[in-house]
């Protein structure tokens, strides 16, 4: 049933104070239910319900505060998704103190940059290799009196492990038994609850500073218009040190939904045969992957199967096409489309589960044709939008009120306007309190009283859904005065090349636009198999005349969609993929792309020598 806007501001406006109160009001309101479950070792699946949940974060914390922390006082987490993560956080916020995240894919100099810099004095670890960092790095963070090792090996002293800290809580509970209660009766909404580090321009990270009173609107927000329900299951795999995690939480809290937790990304096809999600927070590369799986199977198949293929693909968009525009579907088409569902699309869904819901899609701009092609299999993609300095969330689409290619309203108690110059600028709760010890930065991203400078373009629609054009440092001009938005371009290509992982798109100043590419290393591996090719290398395959002309014959398709100064007039292929250790993805797998541009400057500028 359709929450009315202004039942939506009553609910946003009655949120919870903090994050500490937000979480043990759900474990008050539904202590026996399952909260969460995780995988073990062996891949055996546990639940904690929230009484449980409930009992652990008590501990946890009371820990911290035996240990000394006090609040607002910084700990940090450097671990990659996994439910010791969870119940560390709502922990350190229940003790009234702040989270520093840290990926587990950052370098040794910049994890010591991002504990020294937020002053963390007790950092939490996945295991040996961020244990290892934290050591080489140990003269330069005296602050940092302990580390607790997820999994590890141990010293009995500076590093302890988990299961110490909980008997630390529990001996310090047995003395002082309300001591986590009164730390969450005496944090307000304003008190500082998590710092995020972003890269900023100068190459340095910048911690974006999210006080409770953040997390407890955005997980109101989401949770207001009746998005989700206490009996939807969520599939929780995205990076908990990003934004995009956290507010998945505060959603959860929110609402009282289960969640399963595994942030290991090879699992998660596995998995949501396993867990039956029925919604999933991801970022465009897992559809876009999904999506190059599925098409590149069907045409590597070929003959009867790609035809039925391609036909239930038409008949599901001409259906997808007339509902959408609320246009009635005519009885020989519904005809058709039973069967096409029968026989394909049938078949697509069960590859996430068979029970999902809808999708959420966010940290990067997602292919209008890749997120219409799922709507036409039956799969809902939802599009949102946000920021880190933004909480993450702060517009996003619902399953009875989308417009593809878009993504969607604001959320009730945000404000959003397009400046003059086609820059988003947002206003809200859910906007950051500034950058942590940087006042000029702060004041550049902060704007006429308290708007966010979002570096997006974007526009509303007549209906007042937003569409996002692309970066405003990214958008570029062609030497012959033309804007070019690279990002649809790219969206474009990946939606016609089933092969495809990333393509950067290059011509600022130039005569003609071109790209680099780079392959999907499981679609190469399918694609050799097929092409007299397996057991060669990556290098040896995608350098192939055959994968070679399949490239050309999809560059061709792309610019077939272009308008002409738009075009890849050249293009290369590298010889391998952009990756999260190369420093070319970031972990939300959103690309670096000037890193990418200076990294192979010699592969563009040979693109237009003698042009």
């Amino acid at each position: 049933m359709a929450v009315s806007e202004a039942d939506q501001l009553l609910i946003v406006q009655n949120r919870a104070r903090n994050v500490g109160e937000l979480f043990f009001g759900r474990v008050e309101a539904s202590g026996p239910r399952e909260a969460f479950r995780y995988p073990d070792a062996d891949e055996n699946w546990h639940s904690l319900t929230w009484n449980q949940a409930g009992e652990q974060v008590t501990k946890l914390a009371a820990g911290l505060v035996a240990l000394g922390i006090e609040p607002e006082e910084r700990v940090a987490i450097a671990s990659g998704t996994r439910i010791e993560w969870i119940l560390s956080d709502l922990a350190i916020n229940a003790a009234g103190a702040a989270t520093t995240t840290v990926y587990p894919s950052t370098v040794t100099t910049d994890v010591v940059y991002i504990l020294s810099d937020s002053e963390s004095r007790v950092v939490f670890a996945e295991d040996d290799a961020q244990i290892a960092k934290l050591r080489d790095g140990r003269s330069e963070l005296p602050q940092v009196m302990k580390v607790v090792a997820f999994e590890g090996e141990t010293d009995g002293d500076w590093v302890i492990s988990l299961e110490e800290l909980i008997a630390e809580g529990e001996k310090y509970l047995a003395d002082h038994p309300g001591v986590v209660q009164e730390r969450v009766a005496a944090t307000g909404p304003e008190s500082l609850a998590t710092l995020i580090y972003t890269s900023g321009t100068t190459g340095r990270p910048k911690g974006v500073r999210l006080v409770h009173d953040c997390w407890t609107y955005e997980g109101a927000a989401v949770a207001a218009p009746g998005l989700l329900t206490i009996d939807d299951l969520e599939y929780r795999w995205l990076p908990m040190a990003h934004s995009f995690g956290k507010v998945l939480l505060t959603t959860q809290l929110a609402v009282g939904f289960p969640c399963a937790v595994d942030g290991r990304v090879p699992k998660i096809v596995e998995n949501l045969a396993v867990v039956r999600p029925t919604f999933m927070g991801a970022a465009p590369r897992i559809f876009e992957k999904a999506y190059g799986r599925i098409v590149g199977m069907m045409e590597e198949e070929g003959g009867a199967k790609l035809k039925l293929f391609h036909w239930a693909e038409r008949v599901g968009l001409q259906k997808s096409r007339l509902e959408r525009a609320g246009k009635p579907v005519p009885l020989p088409l519904k005809a058709q489309h039973a069967v096409a569902d029968k026989l394909v699309f049938s078949k697509v869904r069960d590859r996430f589960g068979g029970r999902v819901r809808f999708f959420i899609s966010g940290a990067a701009a997602l292919s209008t044709d890749i997120a219409e092609w799922f709507h036409a299999a039956g799969i809902l993609v939802l599009e949102g939008y946000g920021l880190t300095e933004t909480s993450a969330g702060a517009v996003v689409g619902h399953p009875d009120d989308f417009r593809i290619g878009t993504v969607g309203r604001p959320f009730p108690g945000t404000e959003v306007k397009i400046a003059t110059d086609g820059e988003i600028l947002i206003k809200g709760p859910g906007v950051m309190r500034g950058y942590h010890n940087l006042e000029s930065e702060s004041a550049s991203a902060l704007v006429d009283d308290g708007w966010l400078a979002t570096g997006d373009i974007g526009e509303f629609d007549a209906d007042g859904y937003l569409r996002i054009t692309d970066r405003k440092k990214d958008l570029f001009k062609t030497s012959g005065g033309k804007y070019v938005a690279p990002s649809h371009i790219e969206g474009a290509f990946k939606a016609v090349c089933p092969l495809a992982s990333q393509m950067v798109v290059h011509g600022n100043d130039r005569k003609f636009c071109s790209a680099l590419i780079t392959l999907d290393p499981d679609a190469v591996d399918a694609w050799a198999a097929n092409h007299g090719m397996e057991g060669k290398s990556y290098q040896e395959i995608v350098s192939s005349p055959g994968i070679q002309q399949q490239i050309a014959q999809d560059v061709e398709e792309l610019n077939a969609k272009l308008n002409p100064w738009e075009t890849i007039k050249k293009w290369a292929v590298l010889d391998h993929d952009l990756s999260i250790e190369s420093g070319e993805i970031t972990p939300s797998m959103k690309v670096k792309r000037r890193v990418v541009e200076d990294r192979y400057s010699d592969v563009l500028d040979g693109f237009y020598a003698g042009a």
